[in-house]
């Protein structure tokens, strides 16, 4: 990473958002440029080579380019993923297929199934059996597998998923018949469970292997044009791809292992929000990011965003870890209805980038959340995007009418309003159920809005929740990008073990994690880490006996390898040693998300986890001028009034009702609201009393 320019690249869907960070002077300059759906890297050097020309340097200055990108989750949700196949343990081929048996609707009369991304006769069955305990109960005897591999050749996969029964105690069966594998189908790719997803449960496990199978052509080929345009005149940063645990990896990793990008993009919003409550000393925010398409809900609670250790994306377990995060579809490109029984619905289906709402002019009939922003005057029609891209509000106004407003009786205005008060419901909901499953009061937080669409729709959701203050950020439009900016690379390893939570297990818990360090040391010099710049955080999944499900507990206490885990272990814990501080974090986490612990309860490790971290380097950022200039640009009618409009640049300190427009987002200060300009350039909004 020679050149001085760090840019971070979040790819939307609806827009490309980008931050750079010029170490020369600190200054951080943020850029947005509509999405290319049809090859989303081209959309990413049009942004780049725009920012370069408006912020004075050249693309071979860019010597770090952290990227954010739906394109693995974009392949899942739609479907457009490799055709694979699946060896696994005789006799268990049918796992994908059986599930977990969990009806999602418990009322629904014809349910719908859970997807199954191989068909059954792609699912082939190898004679071999490990037990729980890592031991072979069958040997995996590979001169004998020629009927399997002949079997696989004749399928002609794209890719092949090995998940073998109990493989995360023991993977040495699944390695051997990889080795086989790759002898007779050389160049396709192969996925191991042991190597993505080392842990219990067969279906997860499973279900992860074989989703990260069918990712690795989609995004390998995405990766090839990447770099392959990126390379065109001497342009040729470092690259570094976003994790869906908000972390970064380099393109070997990503390659390997594509399932691990599938929050890519949202993660890096939510990374944002863990930097900003440090910086503005708020440590409880609720962090809401609305772009066009989607609306994503993550908490920052005690300063900390959650993890998670299995999400779902497309219907789909995936069994990594990821930033906990809800999501809807609502967005500024949302699409405005009237259904059968007359009732006014919006999202989750999107207008995207392409062709948008109908006020971009790019061909859209079909009324947006955007369109309903412009219709009530909301949006300035000729200062969208900076200027870069005039509204149409006549054409919103028609298509309101056409296609919601005649259904309901209402006016164009009326039709607007209607579509904001759903919106504004839906979004209060997400946040409401973000909160109240972790036992949260939302009085208890501010709200942090970002994202393109965030700061229109913020104070009156705030006011459903009955949150009194909200937080709008510097450049919110492209805040996911600014929390890419200063990400690390991060790998998470993970071992599953089921060992009692007592002292005599201690020593065995060390050997695995020390085993994990040791495989993060060796990743994190594959990618050029030098060792000064490496860290490594512990966790371990832990679970009163009995219980189906764990919590993941930190564990700061066992950080460092060997014998010297033991003794800082000792040294934070006291006499009690390395285990009673993580089993007194278990109880107190378990009581507040569960409201009861019992401290007496036997309590059982089954998961032992290791982060390892590549420190990047970051230069620093200067401190942002004080405002200056005349903050009312004009007067704009509103909501049968006229509201003042003020230039964010500009703003110290103003009382509502009131616009607040910046180069790529606007926000609404309604009457009871008045900001001030707090830490960072940040816009404090409280409602009063």
């Amino acid at each position: 990473m020679n050149g001085p320019i760090r840019a971070a690249v979040d790819i939307g869907g609806t827009f490309t958002d980008i931050h750079c960070l010029d170490a020369r002077d600190g200054a951080v300059h943020a850029w947005k440029t509509p999405t290319t759906p049809e090859d989303p890297s081209i959309g990413l050097l049009t942004g780049l080579t725009e920012a370069a020309a408006r912020f004075g340097f050249a693309l071979s200055d860019i010597g770090l380019l952290l990227h954010g990108t739906t394109i693995a989750t974009n392949a899942v949700l739609e479907r457009k993923l490799a055709s694979g196949a699946l060896l696994t343990t005789a006799g268990f081929e049918d796992v994908l297929e059986i599930t977990r048996h969990v009806r999602r609707d418990i009322y629904g009369l014809a349910p719908d199934p859970f997807p199954c991304l191989i068909e059954r006769d792609r699912r082939l069955g190898v004679p071999e059996r490990m037990r729980a305990d890592g031991t072979a109960e069958r040997a995996l005897d590979v001169a004998a597998l020629g009927p399997v591999l002949d079997r696989l050749r004749a399928l002609e996969p794209e890719a092949v998923a090995i998940g073998l029964l109990h493989a995360y105690a023991n993977p040495a069966h699944e390695r051997r018949l990889a080795d086989a594998v790759r002898a007779a189908l050389p160049g396709v790719p192969v996925c191991l469970s042991s190597a993505i997803s080392p842990e219990i449960r067969e279906y997860e496990r499973l279900s992860t292997t074989v989703l990260n199978a069918l990712l690795m052509p989609v995004v390998g080929r995405y990766l090839a044009r990447l770099e392959a345009r990126l390379g065109d005149g001497g342009f040729a940063p470092r690259i570094v791809l976003v994790q869906s645990n908000g972390g970064t990896c380099s393109l070997r990793m990503a390659a390997e292992q594509p399932a691990r990008l599938l929050l890519s993009g949202p993660s890096g919003g939510a990374m944002a929000a863990e930097r900003l409550s440090r910086l503005l000393e708020k440590p409880n925010l609720v962090a809401v990011d609305m772009g066009g398409t989607s609306f994503d809900v993550s908490v920052v609670q005690g300063g900390r965003i959650g993890l998670v250790t299995q999400g779902e994306v497309g219907g789909l377990p995936v069994r990594l870890p990821m930033v906990e995060m809800r999501t809807i579809g609502a967005g500024g490109g949302s699409i405005a209805a009237v259904d059968a029984s007359g009732r006014l619905t919006v999202g989750p289906r999107s207008t995207g980038a392409r062709p948008g709402p109908v006020s971009y002019r790019r061909g859209g009939v079909e009324p947006t959340v955007t369109d309903a922003n412009a219709v009530l005057g909301y949006l300035d029609p000729g200062f969208f995007l900076g200027g870069a891209m005039p509204l149409d509000v006549n054409g919103a106004k028609a298509a309101m009418v056409a296609r919601v407003g005649g259904a309901l009786g209402l006016d164009a205005e009326g039709a607007a309003r209607g579509i904001l008060a759903v919106t504004n419901a839906a979004l209060a909901a997400a946040v409401r159920l973000s909160l109240f499953e972790k036992g949260l009061d939302p009085r208890d937080f501010a709200l942090l809005s970002f994202g393109g669409a965030g700061g229109l729709q913020a104070c009156a959701v705030a006011e459903e929740l009955g949150i009194g203050e909200v937080v709008i950020p510097r450049n919110p439009g492209t805040l996911s990008a600014y929390g890419i900016l200063f990400a690390d690379l991060v790998q998470d390893l993970s071992r599953s073990r089921l060992l009692p939570a007592v002292e005599a297990s201690v020593a065995e818990a060390m050997g695995v994690l020390d085993a994990l360090r040791a495989e993060g040391e060796a990743s994190l010099a594959a990618d050029g880490v030098a060792e000064a710049d490496r860290a490594f955080e512990a966790a371990a999944d832990l679970r009163y006996k009995g219980q189906a499900f764990e919590l993941l507990v930190p564990w700061p206490e066992a950080r460092v390898a060997g014998a010297a885990i033991h003794a800082a272990g000792h040294a934070a814990g006291g006499d009690r040693g390395p285990l009673a501080p993580l089993l007194a974090r278990f109880h107190e986490m378990h009581r507040a998300r569960f409201s009861y612990a019992e401290a007496h309860a036997p309590v059982e490790i089954v998961t032992l986890r290791l982060s390892a971290i590549g420190r990047l380097p970051k230069p620093a950022v200067a401190t942002d001028a004080a405002p200056a200039g005349e903050p009312v640009k004009g007067r704009r009618a509103v909501a049968g009034a006229e509201w003042p409009v003020l230039d964010r640049d500009a703003l110290t300190a103003a009382e509502g009702p009131a616009i607040i427009e910046e180069a790529f987002s606007t926000h609404l200060l309604p009457p009871g609201w008045a900001c001030t300009l707090g830490a960072e350039g940040a816009l404090i909004l409280r409602r009063a009393a």
